[in-house]
């Protein structure tokens, strides 16, 4: 089995985690945006991959096991999606120097770390660019990008070349010319021969180019074969998840659907439809169950157990916003994630209940003082992590609905039988079993200790509380 099948993701915001260690170089002289004040679209925090190093513990003890990075490289904004060079490390977060730290430190408590990949298109800072902008029809750099005329106007509305959804900060590289695909494959050779466990590709299906990507699996899986690529596609992904291109995608189609379960009625339409999650349809239990029925057929199994599943983003409103507070079915929310095949992957902050609308709110500073910790939300996840670490099957195992009526759902995960109380109201664990759990065995719940003995073919347990689940197995 691969180390990221079934493995906890934890994503990180760099600037906004932890402000630690020394800067790189040009050190930045501030002022740095106040850690608590509402983040904005052009401020930093001043955030390092030191920092993320000295909470290492903390993500150890939380459970995670591996850590994916929005962008590091040198870039102009604190998103770093507007990268100006691809070999050096973000001089604010701690240069090369603070990178190699981190992976030291990770590696040495079994934290894998995979970065992200901006391929489509460079900040207008990256050198091919500025030799464009300076020289013109002139420079030996124009197959470089997509050029519709000189000389280039990057400071206006309407930029004179091809950019990321028309935004002139963002000029789209023309990876069909030789020399920008090379520099591009070698970047991502660079940095997993560096140490990185693999790649995030940010916006691949703008790069419609199969050969490209099958080239990058390529180089990537040669200075590594077991490090991990995974695209964000934001809908299913069956081309490209043949086994020639990436391992995984982000799972959005899954978001959706915990999100439409749980979320239910209280679930903030408006502030969903408005992201890249759209509008959320609510479900009940079996039409919950067909999505994730549909979901898990679609693609191999491996595949399938490779999944990056998550509720939230640094592209999404936050999980206890979306929710409009509710601490139960966040709880619920995030259990699921554990509870189904995939590598479950929490947003920073999540699991102390950070809030925050859309872009720049959903992006503010980590929350240190535990004053201010939903503890209760940060417990289930720990707990939840913990599980998956004892019973690896719940890694693997294939999901086998076996009872699902308004909001109540049970399935199985090999020799476990999970139950969701999706409903605001006790829900009575009595439903026939289909042989989920054996005959006359008695049965304990992994979250509560209690115990029942299934009896005539249901399962006769006790009662489920409001927006909670249940885990038996045979004692």
């Amino acid at each position: 089995m691969a180390w990221y099948e079934g493995a906890f993701f934890y994503q990180i915001f760099p600037d906004r985690y932890f402000r630690a260690g020394p800067p790189g170089k040009p050190a930045p002289t501030g002022p740095f945006e106040p850690w608590e004040a509402p983040p904005s679209l052009r401020g930093f925090k001043g955030g390092t991959l030191w920092g993320i190093a000295e909470k290492i513990p903390y993500l150890k003890d939380l459970g995670v096991e591996a850590l994916y990075l929005n962008p590091i490289f040198a870039s102009t904004a604190n998103h770093r999606y507007h990268t100006v060079d691809y070999y050096q490390v973000d001089p604010l977060l701690g240069g090369n120097a603070a990178l190699r730290h981190l992976l030291e430190v990770a590696h040495a408590h079994g934290i894998r770390l995979i970065l992200d990949g901006v391929f489509n298109h460079t900040g207008r800072g990256f050198f091919a660019f500025q030799h464009l902008l300076e020289n013109g029809e002139q420079s030996p750099y124009r197959d470089w990008y997509h050029v519709k005329g000189f000389p280039l106007n990057p400071y206006s509305r309407h930029p004179n070349y091809e950019a990321w959804w028309g935004n002139p900060e963002l000029p789209k590289l023309r990876v069909e010319t030789p020399a920008v695909r090379e520099y591009l494959l070698e970047v991502a050779e660079h940095w997993i021969r560096f140490g990185a466990d693999g790649w995030r590709l940010d916006v691949p299906n703008e790069i419609p180019d199969p050969e490209f990507w099958r080239a990058f699996r390529r180089r990537v899986k040669g200075a590594n074969p077991e490090a991990y690529i995974v695209g964000e596609i934001w809908e299913e992904a069956d081309f490209w998840l043949q086994g020639d291109m990436f391992d995984a995608t982000m799972n959005y189609p899954l978001s959706r659907a915990i999100l439409g379960f749980v979320g239910g009625e209280v679930l903030d339409q408006e502030l969903s439809s408005r992201s890249g999650l759209g509008r959320i349809e609510p479900l009940q239990a079996l039409a919950f169950s067909h999505r994730l029925e549909g979901l898990f057929s679609r693609y191999r199994p491996e595949v399938v157990w490779a999944q990056m599943n998550l509720l939230t983003s640094h592209d999404t409103p936050r999980l206890l916003t979306l929710l409009r507070g509710s601490v139960e079915r966040a709880k619920l929310a995030l259990s699921l994630l554990f509870l189904l095949p995939g590598n479950p992957t929490v947003y920073y902050g999540e699991e102390v209940g950070m809030e925050g609308g859309h872009d720049p709110e959903n992006r503010g500073g980590m929350i240190w003082d535990e004053a201010r910790w939903q503890e209760e939300i940060r417990q289930t996840v720990r707990r939840m992590a913990r599980l998956r670490q004892e019973h690896p099957e719940l890694r693997t195992a294939p999901y086998q609905r076996v009872y699902a009526a308004d909001g109540h759902l049970a399935f199985t995960r090999g020799p476990y039988l999970v139950v969701v109380n999706a409903s605001p109201e006790p829900f009575r664990q009595d439903f026939p079993l289909h042989g989920a759990l054996p005959r006359g065995a008695q049965a304990v719940d992994l979250l509560s200790g209690k115990t029942c003995t299934p009896a005539g073919g249901r399962l006769c347990g006790p009662e489920l509380p409001p927006f909670s689940v249940a885990i038996w197995v045979e004692v």
